[in-house]
């Protein structure tokens, strides 16, 4: 069953040097949408169950959430193809389910346990998948490496792209600059997307940023802006993306978008905007609610198909929450086995000055 699903019903896509830019119509399946009404309500109860697993104190370190964004993940995702590859900084729990690891195996990584993507030593932001080249920690450093990413695509000819994702936080870096030069100079398959949430940590897009229209910042680069909590428009903007990096080069896209939760959860989210902008968009723009009264209204489900696919997740996900806590550490002597990819005979540096670690090998870093 198909319905005719207009983008342009919550806000139009603007265009930078391009003539012409995504369909402002697309056609939605009753299986696409069951399928990205399952990943994102899914993503929301994931980041849900992290942020409960946070406060218990079974999550060290550093927890970033995707609440309020999952339509900007699972709309990208909808558009990439097997051979495209993508990117991220520190906010990827549901990047990482959408890229093929199950909600336990996120929920045990971020809780430092063995059944974690990367063994439990990644956590938080350093979690992997095939085609998924991780969180990445350090501010706006994943743009070049996801330019690199896509050099390797146009090296080996495999008509692949990479979407190397930041935020607008990150947006004023200066090796963003430079990965956009070289992409263009290189012409790589590589689309620069700007997920803009509104804040960079506590300080708004409009007091960091003298142009705040992201998708703008390319200079020569072609840029997209689209709405953000609309996933069928997302979906549209990035293939149209994909072609256009395959047949012309690198483009900019601008993701508007926006974070329920505080920029960690160490922040409480209040204290650089009130609760009641929090609760208008939730209310307004919710990307989740929004799509479901859309797939309703066209006939695509009814609501007890997706009450019945709600309780389902919430049962999946405290299943795995289940198992997150049951899970065993690893020994403390795997905290120095594949630390390299080729297994490095004898001694490697630890921490401190002088001090050394025998390095080994599992040949199994990563449980994928």
């Amino acid at each position: 069953k198909f319905a005719d699903y207009r983008s342009s019903s919550l806000q139009p896509f603007k265009l930078h040097n391009l003539k012409e830019g995504p369909p402002t119509t697309g056609k939605v399946t009753k299986d696409e949408a069951v399928k990205y009404y399952r990943q994102m309500q899914t993503i929301r109860r994931l980041e849900t169950s992290a942020g409960n697993l946070y406060k218990e104190k079974l999550v060290r370190g550093f927890c970033h959430l995707y609440s309020g964004q999952e339509a900007c993940a699972v709309g990208m995702k909808g558009a990439m193809r097997p051979q495209d590859n993508i990117i991220s900084a520190y906010r990827v729990h549901g990047w990482t389910y959408l890229m093929g690891v199950s909600p336990q195996g996120v929920l045990c990584e971020l809780a430092g346990k063995q059944g974690g993507c990367a063994r439990g030593k990644g956590g938080s932001m350093h979690m992997y998948a095939p085609n998924f080249y991780g969180g990445n920690g350090i501010v706006g450093a994943q743009v070049p490496l996801g330019a690199g990413v896509a050099l390797a695509c146009k090296y080996k000819g495999n008509e692949g792209v990479c979407l190397a994702l930041y935020g607008d936080g990150a947006a004023n870096q200066g090796q963003i600059f430079e990965a956009y030069n070289m992409a263009h100079l290189w012409k790589l398959p590589c689309i620069f997307v700007c997920e803009n949430n509104g804040y960079g940590m506590g300080t708004s897009a409009e007091r960091g940023s003298c142009n705040v229209n992201y998708y703008q910042r390319g200079d020569v680069l072609p840029g997209i802006w689209v709405d953000g909590m609309d996933v069928v428009a997302v979906r549209l903007a990035t293939e149209f993306a994909i072609n256009h990096v395959l047949n012309v080069g690198p483009v900019v896209m601008e993701v508007y978008t926006y974070r329920y939760s505080g920029h960690s959860m160490s922040d409480p989210g209040t204290s650089y905007r009130t609760r009641e902008e929090v609760q208008e968009v939730r209310q307004t723009r919710d990307p989740i609610s929004s799509f479901k009264d859309k797939i309703l209204a066209a006939g695509l489900v009814t609501a007890d198909e997706l009450k019945a696919m709600d309780n389902q997740i919430k049962k999946e996900i405290d299943e795995a929450t289940k198992q997150a806590k049951a899970d065993a550490e690893i020994g403390l002597p795997e905290l120095s086995t594949d630390v390299y990819s080729q297994n490095q005979e004898g001694p490697i540096r630890g921490c401190n000055p002088g001090s050394w670690l025998k390095h080994g090998t599992l040949n199994r870093a990563v449980n994928l």
